[in-house]
């Protein structure tokens, strides 16, 4: 099944939002709290406070965050 391409800023920011607030979360729940017992229920707690900021900050960002580096690149 494909998406269509109108749909490719928001499932940008979706995918991107997941990623990053996984990877995020779960290094910042390892340094504060190490690898417990609870480690996947602290990082997930994390996750889930985490995903909902990241999401629409990436959806805003993004759009300006390219034309930053069309600013500064060359072709």
């Amino acid at each position: 099944m494909k998406i269509d391409k109108k749909y490719t800023p928001i499932l940008f920011a979706f995918v991107m939002s997941l990623l990053m607030a996984a990877i995020m979360s779960g290094i910042l729940t390892a340094l504060f709290s190490g690898f417990n017992a609870q480690f996947v229920t602290q990082w997930l707690r994390a996750f889930i406070h985490a995903w909902p900021i990241a999401f629409p900050a990436i959806f805003v960002v993004a759009p300006i965050v390219r034309k930053i580096v069309g600013a500064i690149t060359k072709e």
